[in-house]
């Protein structure tokens, strides 16, 4: 280890700039790599979070249809037979329960702490404290 050290003492300041200058492109282009990357996969999950929303506000306005027709049912009904009605309202609450969790499922998907770059962020302030102690 010491002909390492011995050869890196000797190395003159334009080829130590010489390395910095290289090692640091590498990194820069190390971290855009990964930046992408990850922006990559924030955008699938946003295209995925906009597909549960989409899809839960459907299924959700269908349970509305349904509710509406239970009401409609259960109006034309109550007093010849006042339980018809009973299934479509179950039918209707249970399709606007699915709808719901897929709504907030999407909602939960899209926030932004959930989008935020951390990993690359992560490396960044790794790579800042590995700047300092090569520094020192």
């Amino acid at each position: 280890m010491n002909d390492v050290h011995a050869g890196k003492e000797n190395r003159s300041i334009a080829a130590l700039l010489t390395d910095l200058t290289h090692e640091t492109t590498t990194l820069v282009q190390k971290e855009v790599e990964l930046a992408k990357a990850e922006m990559s996969e924030k955008v699938s999950q946003i295209g995925s979070g906009i597909g549960s929303i989409a899809v839960g506000g459907a299924i959700l306005f269908a349970g509305f249809l349904v509710l509406l027709q239970a009401a409609v049912i259960g109006l034309a009904q109550f007093l010849d037979r006042s339980l018809v009605w009973l299934s479509p309202l179950i039918v209707g609450l249970v399709v606007a329960i699915i709808g719901l969790i897929l709504l907030q499922q999407g909602r939960s998907n899209l926030k932004a702490k959930n989008l935020a770059p951390r990993r690359i962020v992560e490396q960044v302030r790794r790579d800042k404290e590995l700047a300092k102690e090569q520094i020192k």
